[in-house]
């Protein structure tokens, strides 16, 4: 694990998406993270040692999901299918797929394995599962200050990690998406799906990988920053978000809550999803998986 100094930081941003909006000042006090996001080795182990069956490798209990189509209520994931042709970006159901037997063990489904990756960040973990592996190492999953904190590295107001470039001198920093999303992926930073910990440089706190690769599991609860930027200083150690809130107001009827990833993953491109940021910030919802979220863990003692 790697120590993340106490601070005070500007969290958000005024000048990209507008969940990120407004920016505002926060202090968190120092914690230990792990260095990297927790790999399928590590998670291979988690799972010889205990038994556990993640929440993709189980069927949907119908209780839980009213009225849904028996045909989803199957062991799956969501993983990542990249269209043959141009697709209209408004519908990200063109390029994402729930898919039968995928898991953990089966990134892209079935006659994919996880074996010939140990070093890559584990993928298909929804929020169960992550809080199970925690609590079995003896440790906690940040907040969402907490995590954008660490991810700055102590450049504090950077829109970007390591500074204000995305590719500073021609150099990429990140395993994020080069080319038109979703139809084509350049590779020019040297991968063209999840990449081992580790392949990109460190940030200021010797953090690897927190922008890209995939996204990160936070414990907030997601909701917006509004609430808390009419502090009159800065807001110590804050939690955010609200379990009822955090629902999606599009889907009244759906009663899953959301927590807040960050980070963005390889599938973040210029032309879609710019969120290769540390104040970026997205809704999950606590039951879903996918092939392109993951987590680490940090130790507040």
């Amino acid at each position: 694990m790697v120590e993340i100094p106490a601070g005070t930081f500007t969290m958000g941003s005024d000048d990209h998406y507008p969940e990120e909006a407004p920016a505002h000042r926060v202090a968190v006090d120092g914690f230990w993270m792990d260095e990297h996001a927790v790999t399928n080795a590590e998670f291979s182990r988690f799972v010889a040692r205990t038994g556990y069956v993640t929440s993709a490798e189980r069927a949907p209990d119908p209780a839980d999901y009213p009225g849904a189509a028996v045909e989803l209520l199957v062991a799956a994931s969501v993983v990542f299918r990249q269209p043959t042709r141009r697709v209209p970006l408004d519908d990200p159901l063109n390029w994402w797929a729930y898919v039968p037997g995928a898991c953990w063990r089966r990134p892209q489904g079935p006659g994919s394995t996880a074996k010939r990756l140990p070093d890559h960040p584990v993928v298909h973990v929804a929020w169960e599962d992550v809080a199970a592996y925690a609590a079995w190492v003896g440790k906690e999953l940040p907040t969402e200050a907490e995590w954008e904190h660490a991810a700055r590295g102590g450049l504090d107001g950077a829109p970007y990690a390591w500074g204000d470039e995305l590719t500073p001198g021609g150099r990429w920093m990140a395993n994020t998406w080069q080319g038109e999303f979703p139809l084509h992926n350049t590779g020019e930073d040297g991968h063209t799906g999840t990449a081992p910990v580790g392949s990109y440089p460190p940030n200021g706190y010797g953090l690897l990988d927190m922008i890209g690769n995939v996204w990160e599991w936070t414990s907030d609860w997601y909701g917006a920053h509004e609430a808390a930027a009419h502090a009159c200083c800065s807001i110590p150690n804050p939690r955010g978000g609200d379990r009822d809130a955090s629902r999606d107001p599009a889907l009244p009827g759906v009663r899953i809550p959301r927590r807040v990833m960050k980070g963005g993953s390889h599938l973040c491109a210029p032309n879609y999803c710019r969120r290769y940021r540390p104040a970026a910030r997205m809704p999950q919802p606590v039951d879903t998986s996918t092939s392109h979220l993951g987590f680490r863990c940090i130790s507040r003692a």
